[in-house]
């Protein structure tokens, strides 16, 4: 993989319980300006606490862009949006919600990244949207999910990425441009040794951008390949790529959902297991509660840590936000905590218990996979599915 950035110093966040602290004291120290990007806002009790934070830090005159999904914060009342505004916090929606039966590929386009950006010093990527751990059913454990707390030379490309798509937006709302406080040049200095790269998809230039960092990583490993997916619907590239993995001796584990709140989708995923099993690709499926992450590991070596999911929705019509880490120490970090979450709260499958008991679970997957693959058609986009 080409074109890492060395000089990193990179944090693994396990959950919000230690990604909303990580933020919040980020937020309360800007000086300039905040850049925060979430395909879902809550207003739980961590929606309230970030958006109090926001507010006071525009209250002490630093600029704030919250960019939400259209779709992903459907549901986020008016009344809200409109006090952060009134309390000097800009606010812009990316593709406001589109009605359900109004059928247009566009409305499939969302903005998925979890991102921040603060005075151009600390930056947050990976999967975790503005919403409580603890906002699942009862009795229910708190859903699993990772990012990463970033200082070092790839702010410049995270503060670059989330500039573009905000000034990007205030000309499709029709909003003035504010200059940014922050100098002109943001060039890093070193604050660790850890090479990384910020992947983005997007439906211009960026199409395959992550499809292609995670084949180039599972076609030169040697030992393992580890993967925690939420929603797992990979492409034939994909799918070889795994299978020829493990064909040359690559221990090849994915951990999915068991649990999930996307029902349709996490059916589509199950069509896909009997090939998977017949190729020796080990398949956890998680119980415990939601799991959410869309993390790899590979040879303790290489590292992926962001928003996209392994599905069409993610790797063909979304902007997604990933980094990519080439680090031993982080990739045995994030290792051995997917390792304690299949420990806690998984089921290892069997390819002759699945084939032999799960007749309506494999007719179903087989039925929602085929929905989604004349979805992905009429919406004109690669029948790599």
């Amino acid at each position: 993989m080409n074109n890492l950035i060395n000089g990193n110093q990179i944090k693994l966040l396990r959950n919000g319980a230690e990604y909303f602290p990580a933020l919040e004291t980020a937020i309360d120290g800007a000086i300039c300006e905040i850049y925060l990007q979430t395909y879902i806002y809550e207003l739980d009790d961590i929606g309230l606490r970030i958006g109090d934070a926001l507010k006071r830090a525009a209250s002490r005159g630093v600029m704030v862009y919250l960019l939400l999904d259209g779709f992903g914060c459907k549901d986020m009342p008016k009344t809200f949006i409109k006090e952060l505004e009134a309390n000097g916090v800009e606010v812009l929606i990316y593709r406001p919600k589109i009605s359900p039966w109004t059928f247009k590929k566009s409305r499939l386009r969302r903005m998925h990244r979890k991102m921040a950006v603060i005075d151009g010093r600390v930056g947050f990527v990976g999967g975790i949207n503005i919403v409580d751990d603890f906002n699942t059913p009862p009795q229910m454990s708190p859903r699993i999910d990772y990012a990463v707390q970033v200082t070092g030379p790839l702010l410049t490309d995270m503060h670059a990425s989330m500039q573009h798509i905000w000034l990007t937006m205030c000309r499709v709302h029709l909003q003035p441009i504010r200059k940014s406080l922050l100098q002109d040049d943001l060039s890093q200095e070193v604050s660790g040794n850890m090479r990384a790269k910020l992947l983005l998809r997007d439906n211009l230039l960026h199409r395959n951008d992550i499809e292609d960092a995670y084949l180039s990583i599972i076609r030169s490993a040697k030992s393992e390949i580890l993967i925690a997916s939420a929603y797992f619907l990979p492409g034939l590239r994909f799918r070889h790529a795994l299978r020829d993995a493990a064909a040359r001796g690559v221990r090849v584990t994915l951990l999915l959902q068991g649990r999930t709140d996307h029902l349709f989708a996490g059916l589509a995923s199950q069509a896909l297991y009997s090939a998977l099993l017949g190729h020796e690709i080990r398949i956890y499926e998680y119980h415990k509660s939601f799991m959410h992450s869309k993390v790899a590991v590979a040879d303790d070596r290489w590292a992926m840590v962001g928003s996209s999911n392994i599905d069409p929705f993610s790797l063909m019509l979304s902007r997604e936000a990933n980094v990519l880490i080439k680090d031993n120490g982080f990739a045995r970090e994030l290792r051995l905590d997917i390792e304690t979450s299949i420990n806690a709260g998984a089921t290892l499958l069997s390819a002759d218990e699945w084939e032999q008991h799960h007749y309506i679970k494999r007719f179903l997957s087989w039925l929602a996979y085929g929905l989604i693959r004349l979805l992905i058609g009429v919406i004109g986009q690669s029948n790599n599915y």
